[in-house]
């Protein structure tokens, strides 16, 4: 099996490539922050009539 060194190019070489794909490829996206990429949000709606908790119902409905 061989192997094959790389080669450094001159830095014309480079310049010419660094073009090349650019021209090909375009540029990279802006850079997107952890902080952007989470949504959150309830998993249901909040429902007013639940959420409504009267610690004293206990004495209503059994002590009356």
């Amino acid at each position: 099996m061989t192997h094959r060194a790389h080669s450094r190019t001159a830095p014309e070489d480079t310049a010419e490539a660094d073009a090349s794909r650019r021209d090909r490829f375009g540029t990279l996206p802006e850079r997107i922050r952890p902080q952007d990429t989470v949504e959150t949000k309830p998993a249901t709606a909040p429902d007013p009539a639940r959420d409504t908790y009267n610690p004293d119902e206990w004495l209503i409905r059994y002590c009356g």
